[in-house]
């Protein structure tokens, strides 16, 4: 879906015991990539990253890596995901359960604008897809 960096970052609902799956070694995070450019047909793996620590991630190296981009924060209730973007983009989306009011406010003092699919609440891996296909269509 042309996605250059794929950050796991951690948040207060994400369970403790999430951090010591074995699907996060490097190995296993390259073997899904790849799986991903077959089936997309695509050269470039993206770059992921994952960051333990919320408050100093987004507090210190977040608002480099997204300067120049439309940051967005997935919130239910908040307004509606803009379409077609035009330009980059960064997009934040929390686990499930979504992110705390904390989490979301240190967002949006870094410029992350809360944004929502609608009224329902939808698990991690409904939500990227849609948002990302608003974002492109």
């Amino acid at each position: 879906m042309g996605v250059m960096r794929i950050i796991l970052m951690n948040a207060a609902r994400v369970e403790k015991s999430y951090w010591q799956s074995p699907f996060l070694t490097p190995e296993a995070i390259e073997r899904q990539l790849v799986l991903g450019l077959e089936q997309s047909r695509d050269t470039v793996l993206p770059e992921v990253l994952l960051k333990q620590r919320f408050r100093s991630f987004v507090e210190d190296e977040l608002p480099g890596m997204v300067r120049g981009s439309l940051a967005l924060v997935a919130h239910p209730g908040a307004s509606s995901c803009p379409r077609n973007v035009r330009g980059p983009a960064a997009l934040a989306v929390g686990p499930e359960g979504g992110f705390v009011p904390f989490e979301i406010e240190k967002l949006a003092s870094r410029g992350f604008t809360p944004v929502s699919l609608g009224e329902r609440a939808l698990n991690v891996e409904t939500a990227i897809p849609a948002l990302m296909g608003r974002l492109m269509s």
